[in-house]
């Protein structure tokens, strides 16, 4: 039976266990052997974005709404495939620029603002508490049902509990030890948390198990799968109803746009999601993983969300139990206390992974971007001669953690209970939809301007508070809920749930239509309105144009002025100690040749750029170059001359470009040129091989020419009988010696390309038997058999005539030659295949090892001096044959082997 004990000492164990995770993976990554730089783990550290109203909510808008789920993850999917144009682009500018945070990343692109990275982070801060209320809701109210077992008791219906027994407020002081623990143990550079990331990673694990579990268990367990629920569930009108996707075009079709919209935001700009996707990707590669491995996690945490609504509606069809806890009753109203405690494992992971990386995301986006900014004006001498600031840091950020749990506790108790978990959600989604325009604008459009980010956040946000927060609390009774019925002093168009008389829409589609017509209409008309300073200037074009950019350096050539390196090198010290520091200074030496201590190194605009860049990876763009500025003297540049350092820096893009492209055409050509030189090679040793082997073919006839010539010219009484003979060998010989010739002349113009081809319709049948009637003498004087085995119609080919005729008669002659002298046969047949006609000569001579097949084919292939010593099917005649054929885009080849005969064969194209 489940105790409250067993239940406490089990989450106990259990973030133990994350914790240990963590801990490992921090102490791998000390020795160099990170744990997450793997695609899987990156993909799986984005599946925080399935938060406890994932793992809970989602369930319950399904058993009101149906298939009205699903916008939340259809967004989410399209949004991936834009990433490797956004989110890569985001990627890269992030890592040149030691971008920190969400905050930081606008803050940055807008002239290192400070002023705007303190109102995002204002927003952030706000529009999230909804956020982290609503997994400490989830937590609190799984704990306070999972305690009743066996009896499933609403939390509503259970008394107001004290201090000491406010489950709430006890997981949030927990979450924020943990979230302490997990993600300020020290300062970082490149501000990743390695242990927190393999953790989530691990969540995402155990959360997806939990689900599909209970999803198993609902349909395959309660129910007889998927036919046997939805068929139950369609016998009740009303949950019929719930599987159309849209009903009513006003309503139905907005609501669903928007939803997409704003979870298109949100998996790019909640600031949990910037954390896991921007700032802790190790690999811009890891995109590649990502972009399918993530929309298929969603896919799989959803595929038993609606029958588990639809099993929980049938099981508690008086509406006695909260839809949100769907996951959990079931497995409690059928008394698997197991799988129940399971669940609770699942949303316990599905709430702390949420709430650690997204307070770890907030707190340095507080210290970064709002704290340090206004201590460094109000007490800047003060902590200018403070020798180690890492201590500070970190306690600003701790304090952060603590104050923004206990702010979504106070959200929670003030505004929580009046909304479902979606809903809840939702609120955050419109916050955090308020930075598309300020991000998506600044990457790909050099004109916006600061004024025009502020402006645009600034109203965008107040909308957003004016028909969101305020009627969160009009409704939980700590604002009159007359504002909503008759607006402020009873303007009724300024009603926060139909502003200006719109109406008919649900309160999240009203709120974005009129937040974002205020966003993007005061971010462009402002930014075309006003003048951009220097610093915009020079910024927007480093985050616009950030693939051209060389890397981290280029923004050196917009600083000018005067420092010194024990200037620079203490102010990496003091913020991130002396070894940090050291280390830091040695590589940016060594990556120019120099060594650190012993060289000098010299303070120009270089290491200056480089040393405001790691503090950037700590305290924030904004705050770095305050800093920066503290310890050197810098001259500002113009507009003017931004403009000139960017004209003068496309410049050397272009020309570096073109010298790239010029070096590779360079190589091609080198490559080209080798290649040539080895061809001509190959070519003089060909002409050596071919001169040797024409040689050879034609010293046979001519050595018996000149002998039987010698004979009848030194030896005038040969006997007549005798002298005919030696006539005929001559004349034998003569007309192979002719044949030679003209093989060798036509191989020439067949290689060279001067061959005449004179290309008609041909019925290979008649080719075969002409070849044959001609050879017929031959035949019957070498006692040799033929069977020609031809169809009774076939597809005609085009081809030249009189050279087919030709490789008939070469293919011919070779298996004359080879055949058995004593019971020699042939066999020829044609046959017709899939578009091509095939030949084949098949004799019963000795055969061809396979290791000769090939070579066979060859010009350059050497032959004996006898007819015994020549390899079956030696000559010029089978590459020529090999050449006509294949110039009518057939192919020929041998099947054959020593003992058992040869068969030629070759194809031709019909044309059908």
């Amino acid at each position: 039976m489940l105790h409250g004990t067993a239940i406490i000492v089990t989450s106990f164990v259990y973030l133990g266990l994350l914790f240990a995770i963590a801990y490992y993976a921090d102490n791998r990554a000390d020795a160099g052997r990170s744990v997450i730089a793997s695609p899987y783990v990156y993909s799986l550290s984005l599946a925080v974005y399935a938060t406890a109203w994932t793992f809970y909510g989602s369930v319950g808008r399904a058993a009101s709404d149906g298939v009205g789920f699903l916008p939340i993850y259809i967004g989410p999917t399209l949004m991936i495939a834009l990433w490797w144009v956004v989110l890569r682009k985001i990627l890269r500018i992030s890592k040149q620029n030691r971008i920190t945070s969400l905050a930081d990343f606008i803050a940055s692109r807008y002239g290192k603002s400070a002023l705007l990275g303190g109102l995002v982070t204002v927003i952030a801060v706000i529009g999230i508490l909804p956020y982290i209320s609503l997994q400490l809701k989830a937590v609190s109210n799984s704990f306070t049902i999972l305690v009743q077992y066996p009896e499933i008791v609403m939390p509503t219906r259970l008394d107001a509990a004290s201090i000491r027994e406010d489950t709430a407020l006890w997981v949030a002081m927990i979450l924020a030890a943990f979230t302490i623990a997990f993600g300020t143990r020290h300062l970082d550079a490149a501000e990743h948390h390695q242990g927190m990331v393999a953790a989530i990673a691990f969540e995402s694990l155990v959360k997806l198990l939990a689900f599909l579990a209970v999803g198993v268990f609902v349909t395959f367990g309660i129910y007889d799968g998927f036919g046997d629920l939805f068929a139950r569930a369609a016998a009740v009108p009303k949950l019929r109803a719930m599987m159309t996707p849209i009903e009513g075009v006003v309503g139905g079709y907005a609501s669903w746009v928007w939803l997409t919209i704003l979870s298109m935001m949100a998996i790019m700009f909640l600031p949990r999601q910037f954390q896991v996707a921007v700032i802790e990707n190790v690999d811009e590669k890891h995109l590649n993983k990502a972009i399918w491995l993530f929309p298929l996690y969603m896919l799989a945490i959803n595929v038993f969300v609606l029958p588990i609504a639809f099993g929980g509606l049938l099981h508690f069809p008086d509406g006695s139990v909260d839809a949100d806890t769907f996951v959990l009753t079931l497995p409690m109203a059928e008394k698997h206390e197991l799988l129940a405690l399971l669940v609770f494992i699942g949303g316990l992971s599905a709430a702390t992974g949420m709430v650690i990386v997204e307070t770890i995301a907030l707190s340095t986006m507080v210290c970064n971007d709002l704290v340090m900014p206004v201590l460094l004006r109000l007490s800047s001498l003060r902590l200018n001669e403070r020798r180690d600031l890492t201590g500070l840091l970190l306690g600003i950020r701790r304090g952060a953690i603590v104050l923004i749990l206990l702010l979504g506790y106070l959200y929670f108790k003030l505004a929580g209970e009046a909304y479902a978990l979606v809903s809840i959600g939702l609120i955050s989604f419109a916050a955090v939809a308020q930075f598309a325009p300020s991000i998506l604008g600044g990457i790909f459009w050099k004109g916006g301007t600061r004024l025009g980010a502020l402006w645009g956040l600034t109203l965008g946000f107040g909308v957003w508070s004016y028909t969101l927060l305020l009627p969160a609390l009009a409704r939980s009774g700590w604002l009159p809920i007359s504002l909503l019925e008759a607006g402020p002093f009873g303007i009724e168009l300024l009603r926060p749930l139909q502003l200006f008389g719109l109406s008919g829409l649900d309160q999240i589609t009203h709120a974005m239509i009129w937040s974002m017509i205020a966003n993007i209409g005061a971010y462009v008309g402002v930014s075309l309105s006003v003048s951009q300073s220097a610093d915009e200037h020079r910024q927007a074009s480093l985050f616009v144009d950030v693939f051209k950019q060389t890397g981290e350096a280029g923004g050196a050539r917009f600083w000018r002025g005067t420092a010194s390196v024990p200037d620079l090198y203490n102010l990496l010290a003091r913020f991130f100690g002396v070894a940090p520091a050291d280390s830091a200074f040695a590589e940016y030496a060594r990556a120019r040749g120099l060594g650190w201590p012993d060289d000098r190194l010299v303070a120009d605009a270089e290491l200056v750029h480089y040393v405001e860049v790691q503090l950037a990876g700590a305290i924030g763009a904004a705050s770095a170059r305050v800093m920066v500025a503290s310890v050197v003297t810098e001259e500002a540049l113009t507009i003017d001359e931004v403009r000139e350092i960017l004209d003068e820096a496309s410049q050397v893009v272009v020309y570096s470009h073109r010298l790239e492209q010029k070096s590779h055409e360079l190589e091609a050509a080198t490559a080209e040129l080798r290649e040539a030189n080895e061809r001509l090679k190959e070519l003089d040793r060909l002409k050596d091989d071919f001169v040797s082997t024409v040689t050879h073919e034609l010293r046979t006839p001519l050595t018996s020419i000149r002998a039987f010539t010698e004979i009848l010219l030194d030896e005038p009484d040969v006997e007549p009988a005798q002298r005919k003979k030696f006539l005929g060998i001559i004349t034998k010989e003569a007309e192979r010696l002719t044949r030679l010739i003209n093989q060798v002349l036509d191989l020439a113009k067949i290689e060279s390309g001067k061959a005449d081809w004179v290309e008609s319709g041909v019925d290979m049948r008649e080719v075969i038997s002409d070849t044959l009637a001609a050879m017929g003498q031959l035949f019957k004087e070498k006692n040799i058999k033929v069977e020609a085995r031809l169809p009774e119609k076939v597809s005609g080919v085009t081809v030249d005539l009189d050279r087919m005729i030709q490789v008939m008669l070469n293919l011919l002659s070779n298996a004359v030659k080879f055949c058995n002298s004593a019971n020699g046969w042939i066999e020829i047949a044609l046959s017709e295949r899939d578009g091509y006609l095939r030949v084949d000569v098949r004799d019963n001579g000795r055969g061809i090892s396979p290791e000769d097949h090939e070579a066979i084919f060859s010009k350059f292939h050497q032959v004996g001096d006898t007819l015994t010593d020549k390899p079956h099917g030696s000559g010029l005649g089978l590459h020529i044959s090999r050449k006509i054929v294949e110039h009518f885009g057939g192919r020929m080849w041998v099947e054959s082997d020593i003992g058992s005969g040869a068969r030629f064969s070759f194809t031709l194209p019909t044309g059908a």
